[in-house]
This record gives structure tokens, C-alpha cells and sequence, in this order.
């Protein structure tokens, strides 16, 4: 199920932002006529097979032919390779690939088993260590299923390409499984050694798949690299994020990321509005630790559902790790808001229209031979990018002269009454739910059958540099607390930070409170009411008090 980029945050980021210094020089910045390129990225390596393969246009007919034996294995485990025959004809001829390694893949929303229409990843180089796919080791092909317009993959990647932002090429082929026309699929370069030395020079660094809606705080999957096999470069920047003091997390982030590209990167991600990017969900990224220096560098995958909210933000404060630290320090925010405008011409909608009319020129035969029904709702889905990119360009100018959300306003020592929190559970059986009580509303968190909850509900809110406390009227029925080092049973912290308050066994409705401190010149703090317990079940009132103690 689709969830808004609001509903996905469950985390902090650590921030301070001078506004005014931010619109003094946003009107100049706006104004800028070119994108900027990035400094340091190192001249392009002679043109290969596969420049000639992506830049003439030609769309492949391909063939992927699996013995029985083989088709049974990705029957049986989709993520596991088999042996196929790969058979590509062009109008220069037809081509033939044996050992070719195959498996299936796509996530929650784009995954088809083997006998629907799936999307594929194939491997040239597996088996068959000199083979190559137009001097390619890996490719994929793209069910597109999210993208009935097949073109966001395409249209993204290149804008990347032009922010000088590493991503992978894409084109199209027009694809059989044995003896089925599968159709029209989106061909999309693999992330394999030559994409690496293509766009880094030095394919040696540690390259990690993002996996699916997972941090950088997790063992993430290591795809290549000659570094350590720990992952204690990933737990070097988490470390880096997680520092509690602003005067040291922003020199150790410094040291373990390439800041400049990651502000690129973000700004691509949001400007696209790739809601299930890594920016907005933790998704569909790679981390590359460049060599000599090993900072991270932040690589875009997952682009098939672009520009699906002409007024997607680009100045909120999300949750992941780097995107939260990053955008939390005022200067690297006042980068990412100049990165934005400087990048501003490449979305002017139309020259994104004349791109995606030559692509659609290129497209057209094959669109038109797989049907009158195929091909009328082609035209109705790219008509629909195209008013979405057209309304883009004007919203994120409007965002940007709009300004930076402000810290919420406290009239002295007055409390602010915080409603409408939001559900988040780590445990799948936990029965997180709105009830009713006398006729009152109640949040509640009940313990399910598996015996350990870990949930909460939490409310986002944007502070200035003080201190604060926040209260919340709680019950608990029968509660058996599991020891955590953030909390035990029921009780009030914020996201990231540990509590020492806390409710177990029954207990009648009282008052808990957490007092914390925010240190940057603003945070925006998620408050989480949480039970962390192995049996019973607790309560809040589902409006709670917010009191500032002292600000500065």
C-alpha cells in the first residue's frame, strides 16, 4: 500500500536554518540561468559499445529462452539465477548469448511471478566471465507496471545524468519469455563494475544495495567492493548522523560523506518528487564509498513513479538518517535551496516535453504494433506526465519563494495542546488503533499473540533551540514491560533520544512526562507515546501538552 511521505516519518533530523539569510539570497539564486556542475566528478572514459547502444536509439527485440529445469528454478525461487539463452536482433542482425544468468525481481508493488510478466535481471558475466551485453555485465529488464507511460525511468535518469547526478542509462526492448510476447519492457543499465569506473574511476569501493525501505543503520547488502566486510563504513556515517552535539556531528558527517553530491542528490530526488526515493522513504538507493577518500556517495534507483505530485515538498524535513542530518545544519540547507534554483532550467516543462516527443517518436512503432487498446492508453498515460511535469516547474519555483517551514510559536510559558498523532509499529501482530471510551476518543497499543510489541504514536513538530517538555495522560491494563535500552512498557521519549519514565502492571490514568532539549537552532522533533512490552495494553488521551521551559 502507497503511504504519503508524512505518514512513512517516524524519525528525527537534526537542523538549524537562518530564514531570513535563506530568502535574502533565494531571489538571486533563482535567477541563475544554467545548473551549476559538480567539481570534482572525473572526465568521461572513452565511448564504448554501450554508449553506441543507448545513444542511437535502435530498441532490441529480445529473446530469452529457459530449459524447463531452468524455468522451474526461478518458479520455485525467484531471486536465485538460472541459466538462460539471450537472443537479441536489431537491424544489424541478430546476436545470441549463452549462460546467461537470469533471475526475477522487482518489490512489493512491481514483482510478477514467473509465469505472469515479470521483470528480469540478467547477469552477462556470471558464467561467462568475458561476455558482456554491449560492454555491459548486468542489465535489467522492466516490467514497468507502476509506469504505464514506460518513460519515467528514462525521462529521470537522463535528468540525473544533466545534474551530473551518477545514474544508471535506460532505453526499451521489446521482450519474449520462450514462446510469449511479453511486450514492451524499460531496459535499464546494471549498477556493475563498469557503471562504477564509468562514473568514478575506481570501481574498488565498498557499493551497497539500499534494499527495500531500509536505513543506513541496518547490514545493508554488500554488492562489491574490496573494503572491509563489517560494514563499519556504514556504521561510521550512522554514528556521524546520530552524534548528539551539532559542534561535532557536522565535521564527522564532513568526513564520511560527499556532502555537495548528496545535496544534489536529494534535490533530484525531491524535484522529481520520487516519493519512494531514499530522501522521502529510505528507498530505492545505493551508497557507493568512493575511493581514495571513502565518502558515501548517494545513487538513484527505483525512478519508475515520478512526478506524481505536482506539489510534492521540497523543503519539509524527512525522515531518513543522512537527508535529515544533512538538511538540519543551516549552511548545507542554504546549499540545497541554491542547488534547487541552479537546477531549475532543466525542468523547464517544454524541454522535458521535447525529450519525452522524442522518445515517444522512437517508441511509436512498436507501441502501435501490440494494439489499438495498448496504444490508445499509452497516449492517455504519457498525456498525463506530461501535464504533471508541465505543473512542476511553477510549484517548485512557489516552493522556493515561499520559504522554510518556522519552529511552532509559544506565547510565553502557555502549553500547546498537540492532536492528531500518528500510528507506527515495528511489530506486524501489535493492534494499534483509534477507540472510543465513554464516548471519548482514546489512542490505544495492545500486545498481539507474538508476545513482543514494540509501538507508538507519534506527532511531528518543528522547534526552536530550547527546552521542552511534553505530557500525556496514559493507562495501562496488565502490562509486562520488555527491557529496551530507549524505554520498558509504556512511556513518552522522543524519536531517537531514551526515556526513563515509565507504566507497566495496571495503572490508573495519569500524567507522564518527558522533558528534552533541542540544541540546533531548529529541530523538527517527532514525540512518540510508545509501548514496549511482551502482554497487555495501554492508553492515551489523543491530545497532549507541549510546554516550553526555556528557550534561547
Amino acid at each position: 500500500m502507497r503511504l504519503s511521505w508524512f505518514s512513512r516519518s517516524v524519525r528525527i533530523g537534526l537542523c538549524c536554518c537562518g530564514l531570513l539569510s535563506l530568502l535574502a539570497c533565494q531571489q538571486a539564486v533563482i535567477e541563475s540561468p544554467q545548473p551549476t556542475v559538480e567539481s570534482e566528478v572525473p572526465a568521461p572514459p572513452p565511448r564504448d559499445a554501450s554508449d553506441e547502444f543507448f545513444d542511437n536509439g535502435v530498441i532490441p527485440q529480445l529473446k530469452i529462452e529457459l530449459k524447463e529445469s531452468q524455468a522451474k528454478k526461478l518458479r520455485e525461487d525467484a531471486r536465485r539465477y538460472a541459466k538462460c539463452k539471450l537472443i537479441e536482433t536489431t537491424t544489424d542482425g541478430e546476436t545470441t548469448y549463452t549462460d546467461v544468468a537470469i533471475k526475477l525481481k522487482g518489490a512489493a508493488g512491481s514483482f510478477r511471478e514467473f509465469d505472469d510478466r515479470p521483470a528480469f535481471t540478467l547477469n552477462m558475466h556470471k558464467h561467462e566471465k568475458d561476455q558482456t551485453f554491449h560492454a555491459m555485465e548486468k542489465f535489467h529488464l522492466n516490467n514497468s507496471v507502476q509506469d504505464e507511460s514506460y518513460l519515467c525511468e528514462w525521462l529521470c535518469s537522463d535528468l540525473c545524468r544533466d545534474a551530473k547526478v551518477p545514474a544508471t542509462r535506460v532505453t526499451h526492448a521489446r521482450v519474449w519469455l520462450n514462446d510469449r510476447d511479453l511486450g514492451l519492457y524499460v531496459l535499464k543499465e546494471g549498477f556493475d563494475q563498469p557503471f562504477l569506473k564509468r562514473h568514478f574511476g575506481d570501481a574498488t569501493g565498498n557499493f551497497y544495495d539500499g534494499g527495500f525501505v531500509q536505513d543506513i543503520d541496518v547490514d545493508l547488502e554488500k554488492d562489491s567492493g574490496q573494503g572491509p566486510d563489517d560494514h563499519s563504513d556504514l556504521r561510521a556515517l550512522q554514528a556521524a548522523c546520530l552524534e548528539p552535539d551539532p559542534e561535532q556531528r557536522w565535521p564527522a558527517i564532513e568526513e564520511r560523506l560527499d556532502v555537495d553530491a548528496f545535496v544534489s542528490f536529494m534535490a533530484l530526488e525531491l524535484m522529481t518528487c520520487h516519493w519512494d526515493g531514499y530522501t522521502p522513504n529510505k528507498n530505492n538507493y545505493r551508497i557507493y564509498f568512493e575511493p581514495p577518500n571513502g565518502k558515501a556517495r548517494f545513487l538513484p534507483h527505483g525512478m519508475d513513479q515520478m512526478f506524481g505530485d505536482p506539489g510534492f515538498p521540497i523543503l519539509e524535513y524527512f525522515e531518513p538518517m543522512v537527508a535529515g542530518a544533512v538538511m538540519h545544519n543551516s549552511e548545507w540547507r542554504t546549499r540545497y535551496r541554491e542547488r534547487v534554483a541552479e537546477l531549475l532550467p532543466l525542468f523547464e516543462s517544454k524541454r522535458l516535453h521535447d525529450r519525452l516527443d522524442v522518445a515517444l517518436a522512437r517508441l511509436q512503432p512498436i507501441v502501435t504494433s501490440m494494439g489499438e487498446e495498448f496504444a490508445n492508453a499509452h497516449a492517455d498515460r504519457v498525456r498525463e506526465l506530461k501535464e504533471r511535469i508541465a505543473a512542476r516547474e511553477p510549484n517548485l519555483r512557489e516552493q522556493l519563494q515561499n520559504g522554510d517551514p518556522t519552529p511552532l510559536e509559544f506565547e510565553g510559558d502557555k502549553p500547546i495542546e498537540l492532536a492528531d498523532w500518528f500510528p507506527a509499529q515495528e511489530t506486524d501482530d501489535t493492534k494499534v488503533e483509534e477507540v472510543e471510551i465513554d464516548g471519548q476518543k482514546r489512542y490505544s497499543i495492545q500486545v498481539g499473540d507474538s508476545g513482543q510489541c514494540v509501538a507508538s504514536w507519534r506527532r511531528k513538530v518543528l522547534l526552536a533551540k530550547g527546552r521542552y517538555r511534553i505530557e500525556s495522560r496514559m493507562r495501562t491494563e496488565a502490562v509486562e514491560p520488555q527491557e529496551d535500552e530507549q524505554g520498558t512498557g509504556a512511556g513518552l521519549r522522543i524519536s531517537g533520544g531514551k526515556r526513563d519514565n515509565k507504566l507497566s502492571g495496571d495503572s490508573d490514568w495519569q500524567m507522564v512526562s518527558h522533558e528534552f532539549e533541542v540544541l540546533e537552532g531548529v529541530r523538527d522533533v517527532i514525540l512518540v507515546a510508545e509501548l514496549r512490552a511482551t502482554r497487555g495494553r495501554m492508553w492515551i488521551e489523543p491530545v497532549s501538552r507541549l510546554v516550553r521551559l526555556a528557550a534561547e
